[in-house]
């Protein structure tokens, strides 16, 4: 199974499975990560440019895959937690500590610099036990009751704040 740095489980053997596609891919096939830093890889963006920016893995000639690309970055965007599937409620204008963490699936290996960042929103319930190296990913779970409590707790706060209270039901006669 993949480890971090300090030793502990990222709960996956492969995180190419949890990938999707690079967030530098535009929808026409190219590679944004070329035209946007072109400073940090030049060499990398005049082999871009030479193919017309299109990302070698999405050419079908190609042999290239993710794991090929010196620049792939994939991040979940989707606000629930992969493995238990608790969803994100954020309550504006709050510093509470979010329910969804984010969990790196990729690090270095052997010295080396960053592999590829990869990574998804974990529950911070899921996100202790995944690097406590004893739950995967891939596990069929439910929502930690902790989680859930917090959960309705601030749906109980957002709905309380929809209501409509007119003035003269927040103020007594004698602040008038």
């Amino acid at each position: 199974m993949e480890k971090t740095p300090q030793g502990t489980s990222v709960g996956v053997d492969d995180p190419y499975e949890f990938a999707g596609v690079c967030d530098y891919l535009t929808g026409e096939g190219t590679c944004r990560y070329a035209v946007d830093h072109y400073g940090h890889d030049p060499a990398f963006a005049r082999d871009r440019a030479d193919d017309d920016y299109e990302c070698p893995v999405v050419d079908p000639e190609s042999d290239w895959s993710w794991g090929d690309c010196p620049h792939f970055r994939s991040r979940n965007r989707d606000r629930e937690c992969v493995r238990c599937s608790l969803e994100e409620k954020r309550i504006a204008h709050d510093d509470e500590r979010p329910l969804l963490e984010e969990h790196h699936l990729s690090y270095a290996r052997d010295g080396e610099t960053l592999s590829h960042e990869i990574t998804i929103y974990l529950c911070r319930w899921c996100h202790a036990k995944v690097h406590n190296s004893w739950a995967r990913i891939t596990d069929d779970a439910a929502p930690d009751p902790d989680a859930i409590a917090a959960l309705e707790e601030r749906r109980g706060r957002e709905q309380s704040e929809l209501g409509f209270e007119s003035a003269a039901e927040r103020y007594d006669e004698d602040e008038r």
